[in-house]
């Protein structure tokens, strides 16, 4: 058997049993004995004391005195496995969001930290309000004094977004398609733009190739949309989220695609 089938096989031993992902769940923040395990499980002695002799036996698992330890390498198997599902359960609870759409801009790292995004929510527009994705981060930009942002398109309201938050002397990042560098940049009011230009307050980095994701970064929250699979922007629905976690992914893109369109 080589190594990879190995691996494989150890993750799928794990992976068949919510019993034993549930002691290392418990054992991967302390080691325990048998009624400890129970007690913090809330599992029967007899299913907890058989699933502990499997992981032993399959080297996942150590005793020493009284106490079960996890082994390093389980630990590493352990973490990717629920990190999966929690991947699995964010895909699922916003389907709508990433079934059929384009995620080739997503960057492989930011794929792996999908879960960073679990704190989000799905904002979506209603027969009522067919502006509510669109008026959700333009709200989100103008509270905002320092912002990043991918526009792979160019909306009417943008250029007045980005004067509004250099005139309240904010700070601005933008990554945009070259065809529309001019239409945003002199749609800025020329003082105000020149001013901004001069202090470093905006930047913007123009990519010949078309952008496929829609980015914002601002102080307190981040929304992230998606383009379907027949190449048309989904201005149906975005994610939001605020939290510190979902915060640093989307920076983290963010300077990723920065880096593939300067270099």
């Amino acid at each position: 058997m080589n190594f990879q089938n190995e691996i494989n096989n150890d993750i799928k031993f794990l992976a068949q049993s919510e019993i034993r992902l549930k002691i290392l769940d418990e054992l991967a923040q302390t080691p325990d004995n048998i009624r400890g395990l129970v007690k913090r499980t809330e599992i029967t002695y007899s299913s907890v004391s058989s699933n502990l002799i499997k992981l032993e036996n399959h080297n996942h698992i150590q005793k020493i005195d009284d106490r079960y330890y996890i082994n390093p390498i389980t630990e590493i198997y352990y973490t990717t496995l629920r990190e999966f599902q929690k991947s699995v359960e964010l895909i699922n609870d916003f389907d709508t969001f990433w079934t059929k759409h384009n995620i080739d801009q997503l960057s492989v790292e930011s794929i792996k930290r999908l879960t960073d995004l679990k704190d989000s929510r799905l904002v979506e527009t209603t027969i009522i309000d067919i502006y509510k994705t669109h008026n959700t981060t333009k709200q989100q930009l103008l509270e905002s004094k320092r912002v990043k942002a991918i526009f792979p398109f160019l909306h009417p309201e943008h250029p007045k977004i980005i004067e509004s938050i250099l005139k309240n002397g904010g700070n601005i990042e933008l990554i945009i398609p070259q065809s529309i560098y001019k239409a945003i940049l002199f749609n800025i009011n020329t003082k105000i733009r020149k001013n901004a230009i001069k202090k470093g307050k905006i930047k913007i980095y123009p990519v010949r190739n078309d952008l496929e994701i829609y980015l914002t970064i601002c102080e307190e929250s981040m929304s992230l949309g998606l383009f379907k699979n027949d190449g048309s922007f989904d201005q149906n629905r975005i994610l939001v989220c605020d939290s510190e976690k979902s915060h640093e992914w989307a920076e983290d893109l963010f300077e990723t695609i920065k880096r593939d369109v300067i270099t």
